[in-house]
């Protein structure tokens, strides 16, 4: 029974170590999926990453040009401000130089022109735009008007 006996621990052996092997390389695969997973989630992240920072590049080109516009425009602006004295200056000078067109600068408006600076207070620009249609055109000079 020895020799049977030793058969067998050594069958018992060998079906020990072969489910051992066994369960070793079912750790190895749930490593290497687990690799595999952990490998295409780090690609997507890069991924994601890349397009974020172009993104990022994009807006803040944007942000920069919009920043130099708004630059240009507030000159421009200031260009303005000091024609627009500086016309003013010279109206008020030619004022008190020339009475005639003292006179005139003190007269009222015509009904005509002030009805053309007339208009109501407007909530947006959809009754802005509803009350330039509703305005009467302006005829052509050639247009005689039926009598």
């Amino acid at each position: 029974m020895s020799t049977l006996r030793q058969a067998l621990y050594g069958i018992a052996l060998l079906g020990a170590l072969a489910l051992l092997t066994w369960g070793q390389q079912q750790r190895i695969n749930v490593a290497e999926s687990q690799t595999e997973l952990a490998n295409t989630a780090a690609k997507t992240a890069r991924e994601n990453a890349d397009r974020n920072l172009a993104t990022a590049n994009t807006l803040t080109a944007t942000l920069k040009q919009e920043r130099d516009a708004q630059s240009l425009l507030r000159s421009q602006q200031d260009q303005l401000r000091l024609g627009l004295a500086k016309r003013e200056r010279t109206i008020e000078e030619l004022k008190r130089e020339n009475t005639e067109l003292r006179d005139w600068a003190a007269q009222p408006l015509p009904d005509a022109a002030r009805r053309l600076r007339e208009r109501p207070a407007f909530t947006g620009a959809a009754a802005y735009r509803d009350w330039l249609s509703g305005r009467g055109a302006v005829r052509a000079a050639s247009d005689q008007p039926a009598q």
